[in-house]
């Protein structure tokens, strides 16, 4: 019998786009490689943009199936000037502009690969300056945490009409602009077997509030977006904190607490007076994977009372992969079903 394994190799006029794989948590994070063309630009945003002008169907070839799936979420990661790397995110909708899951996969791949000296690390992401530092033990990370930009709460108290009835929230940012919502009110659980109900509804409440109300970023137009939904409820352990379940880009659910979430709502919580500057709190996700929080600094965003949350969490490698596109292939740029 031939070996399984053989010296075949892919057709000159195929694309190959190399990629480590890693999850935060549950939440999958595609680190891409090798393979992609130049991207012009100095800046992330300016990075950020080529990409979305040029390639964007690259994004799509990565992310959507036959190579990914609905929820499969992903990174390019550059030199900079300025940080140790420049990096932005993909999803099914299209780019994130910060992802705290992310971030924590990404400090565990760049410190155990070598690409950094030591154990801190500093990211220029579409919303600012990430830094990170890794717990090492005996050559690996053992588990991350960074310091997020400035976050705060956005609006108070809020309520809306929706097709799913009148629902509560509060919209906190914490790198993205988040609706946070009670689950409890509207029947949902926090677990696997409400996650069709929990999409249908938090894209409901998510494109209502969109309809509804401006969402302006204090500086920078390209994030003044509502980015997703957050439900919360109580823990599943006695001492956790919380649970919540973000439903976010279009209809994804993140399998982590949502690094950028889990901020968002250290800005929500200390500007009610629910949580101390420098009170840790764990938040579950719907997997009850967890990642830690604490408001660190209080500081002004523009005309915002913010806060600096440090989120803390553990990621895994789970493999690597080369990707090949056949120019030939009708589906090469990937589809999308679910």
């Amino acid at each position: 019998m031939r070996a399984l394994d053989s010296n075949w190799r892919p057709p000159g006029d195929f694309l190959r786009i190399t990629t480590i794989d890693l999850h935060t948590g549950g939440e999958p994070l595609r680190v891409v490689l090798s393979g992609l063309p130049p991207l012009e630009g100095n800046t992330v945003l300016e990075k950020r943009r080529c990409f979305r002008e040029r390639y964007d169907h690259l994004r799509t070839g990565l992310m959507f199936e036959p190579r990914g799936h609905a929820d499969m979420y992903g990174a390019v990661l550059t030199g900079s000037t300025t940080a140790d790397f420049d990096v932005f995110f993909l999803h099914n909708e299209g780019y994130s502009t910060m992802c705290g899951h992310a971030i924590i996969a990404l400090t565990k791949f760049v410190v155990e690969a070598g690409l950094v000296q030591g154990e801190r690390v500093a990211f220029n992401v579409p919303a600012g300056r990430i830094e990170s530092r890794a717990r090492i033990e005996e050559g690996r990370v053992v588990d991350s945490a960074f310091r997020n930009v400035p976050s705060f709460l956005y609006r108070r108290d809020q309520a809306i009409d929706t097709e799913v009835g009148e629902v509560k929230f509060d919209i906190a940012y914490g790198g993205a602009f988040y609706a946070i919502v009670e689950a409890e009110p509207l029947g949902l659980s926090l677990d696997e077997s409400a996650y069709a109900q929990l999409i249908s509804t938090g894209r409901a409440i998510k494109h209502a509030i969109m309809q509804a109300m401006p969402i302006e970023h204090p500086f920078e137009p390209d994030l003044s977006f509502l980015y997703g939904t957050i439900f919360t409820g109580p823990a599943r352990e006695a001492v956790h904190h919380s649970r919540n379940v973000c439903i976010f880009a279009d209809g994804e659910v993140d399998r982590s607490p949502t690094g950028s979430g889990v901020s968002a709502r250290a800005a929500l919580h200390y500007a009610k007076g629910e949580v101390r500057l420098n009170e840790p709190i764990t938040i579950e996700s719907i997997l009850g994977s967890t990642m830690t929080v604490r408001a660190v600094e209080q500081t002004k965003f523009g005309a915002y009372d913010a806060v600096i949350p440090e989120v803390s969490g553990t990621a895994h490698f789970t493999g690597r992969n080369e990707f090949w596109f056949d120019p030939k292939d009708p589906l090469r740029n990937g589809f999308i079903l679910r």
